[in-house]
């Protein structure tokens, strides 16, 4: 599995997105849920970014008020 920076940031749309995908599902993995993929990985951080890269996870930016879209 390539986990090549430019494929993560191609499913989030940004460094930020991806940033804050990943953080929150690690969350979500260490709160007890269980992981969207099969992996051999025991590390959360690797398990997080396999499930970005094979397209699991996905990140939405809120509409804020007073926020330009």
């Amino acid at each position: 599995m390539s986990l090549l920076l430019e494929n993560l940031v191609s499913q989030t749309n940004s460094i930020y997105g991806l940033v804050l995908s990943a953080a929150a599902r690690a969350n979500e993995l260490i709160s007890g849920e269980q992981p969207l993929i099969q992996t051999k990985s025991k590390k959360i951080s690797t398990i997080v970014l396999e499930e970005i890269a094979k397209g699991k996870i996905h990140f939405e930016v809120p509409n804020l008020p007073g926020r330009k879209t």
